[in-house]
């Protein structure tokens, strides 16, 4: 299909910026969006293309429905458990605190060196989930999986082993916590002895190492995503 000529497209963006209710407040950059598609398309009405992007609007703040932190911890929450073995970046607990807090997790344990709240370099990535999500300190790691094992949690460290399950295989059933290792050597020998398995993130390219922030996070919305899928939440 020949492409549309200059003084075709003209009323055709201007048809869709001028569009009531929005005229005069959709922003020129997102003009030039609407530009680009009728370009591309040469076959959608100005109608279609400015519904489409209209139906792409950005909510605000207030239609997030975000819990205040009273309502987070009154809400029920996911019966998970992170634990946090010897992880040396105030930046890493950071993002995990707020991962936790995305996902409404049950709690955190930070074991051995892993840094703990107050401090402003966790804050800076956890905006605010130290205050949210529950945790609690444990000298070692192994410690806090042996109160875990206790207390009915099902134990799997995040780590590449002989035998770990694939996480798009990983079938979740009953309450369940997940160590991750130090940035550097992965989890403690001694605490995956005492795991119930291990769960491996398929990796494709030449590294085969995420940072432990990136792997919280893959790791915890699959989970919470399996519990969503099978109605279980």
């Amino acid at each position: 299909m020949a492409p549309l000529k200059g003084q075709m497209l003209r009323p055709m963006v201007r048809e869709a910026t001028d569009m009531a209710p929005l005229k005069g407040q959709m922003p020129r950059p997102v003009r030039g969006v609407i530009l680009v598609a009728i370009c591309a398309t040469a076959i959608l009405p100005a109608t279609a293309v400015f519904q489409y992007l209209c139906a792409m609007r950005k909510l605000s703040m207030d239609e997030l429905n975000r819990k205040s932190v009273e309502e987070f911890r009154e809400a029920p929450k996911m019966p998970i458990v992170v634990v946090l073995d010897n992880i040396r970046s105030m930046h890493n607990v950071g993002s995990v605190f707020r991962t936790a807090d995305a996902f409404l997790l049950r709690g955190m344990y930070l074991c051995g060196y892993t840094p703990q709240p107050p401090h402003r370099d966790i804050h800076k990535t956890a905006l605010g989930a130290t205050e949210t999500v529950h945790w609690e300190y444990r000298a070692t790691t192994v410690e806090a999986v042996q109160q875990l094992k206790q207390e009915g949690y099902q134990v799997y460290a995040i780590e590449q082993v002989e035998n770990s399950i694939p996480l798009h295989c990983f079938e979740y059933n009953g309450p369940m916590a997940v160590v991750f290792g130090n940035e550097v050597n992965g989890v403690e020998e001694e605490v995956l002895k005492l795991c119930d398995g291990s769960i491996e993130i398929p990796q494709l390219g030449m590294k085969h190492s995420l940072n432990i922030s990136v792997a919280a996070g893959i790791v915890l919305w699959e989970l919470v995503r399996y519990k969503i899928s099978n109605n279980e939440y």
